[in-house]
């Protein structure tokens, strides 16, 4: 069995946790916040058997997308004088990490 934490960009959850559902997969789904953005997350926990981990993934994959957005940064001068002007970086996807589970017990 692994354990499976998706960190997913907030606009891709609602896409991603529907396809999780459409595919029999059970998932805890927490509101987390990181990444120099400061920006809304959603982390999945997912319990899955071995056979269907890459099924899990695909589903993960196919769901979240990366895509580029304009954010201001600021440059300080001198004199108490700054400029704002605007950087594109790439955000979205998914960061997926994939753990071994030694014993599971539902109570």
């Amino acid at each position: 069995m692994k354990l499976v934490l998706a960190i997913v960009n907030d606009n891709d959850s609602g896409a991603v946790a529907a396809e999780l559902t459409k595919n029999g997969f059970y998932a805890t789904k927490l509101a987390t916040t990181g990444g120099f953005l400061k920006a809304g997350n959603t982390t999945f926990i997912c319990g899955v058997e071995d056979e269907r981990l890459e099924e899990v993934l695909d589903v993960i994959r196919s769901q979240s997308k990366r895509r580029t957005q304009m954010v201001p940064t600021t440059t300080f001068y001198d004199a108490g004088l700054y400029a704002a002007y605007p950087v594109e970086v790439t955000v979205g996807g998914a960061t997926i990490f994939v753990l071994d589970v030694q014993q599971f017990e539902k109570v």
